[in-house]
């Protein structure tokens, strides 16, 4: 089903609250140094994730919006949340830095190339890899909380596998975005390409 221009959805309501539990759960490690009350809200904030995305499908109401607003909610999460873990001495600065300069050049190649938007689709790989960090994170604070060394290396195990997904992913949206400029404004080129790849596959 094609995206439509609604705005008022239930799944993009549900992503707002998504974009609202970012700066509690901020307030509350920072502020309240609450590690338990800010676990609940990061896996309260995972579960609205996928709850927005199985009601956009079940009721029909998939909207160019949404699909502009999930990804950007998931991008805003993880670094606010990783920024408050750095600044709380929970996580190392290269771990920030690492989430967030691919995102960086991504967002810079985007903005270069479409002005905006290059309206590419969430991947399974992404999703996952979101998932990994928005589990991982939340675990590292219920290690502090339970000063549990198991729990410690558990979480950091996920991290890890989550930010070797976040650079392949970075890499192959990468090349998405780049092979979609090309097509748009260089389509002989591409149609060229194509013909030549499929002209090697030829007896």
């Amino acid at each position: 089903m094609d995206a439509s221009n609604a705005i008022l959805t239930i799944p993009n309501l549900i992503t707002v609250v998504r974009f609202l539990g970012t700066p509690l759960f901020v307030w509350l490690v920072l502020a309240r140094e609450e590690y338990g009350w800010g676990v609940f809200v990061l896996a309260m904030m995972g579960c609205t994730d996928w709850i927005d995305g199985y009601v956009a499908r079940k009721l029909h109401q998939t909207s160019q919006l949404g699909r502009i607003m999930d990804p950007l909610a998931d991008r805003v999460a993880l670094v606010a949340v990783t920024i408050t873990l750095v600044l709380a001495d929970i996580l190392p600065l290269w771990l920030l830095l690492l989430l967030v300069i691919p995102d960086v050049v991504l967002l810079a190649v985007t903005l270069y190339f479409f002005r905006g938007d290059a309206d590419l689709k969430v991947t399974m790989l992404g999703k996952t890899r979101t998932a990994a960090l928005m589990v991982g994170t939340p675990m590292l604070l219920l290690a502090k909380a339970l000063d549990s060394e198991f729990t410690f290396v558990l979480a950091w195990l996920i991290l890890f596998a989550g930010m070797v997904m976040h650079v392949i992913a970075f890499s192959r949206y990468m090349v998405a975005v780049v092979s979609k400029h090309r097509k748009l404004h260089h389509p002989a080129d591409a149609q060229g390409d194509g013909s030549h790849a499929s002209g090697l596959g030829r007896p």
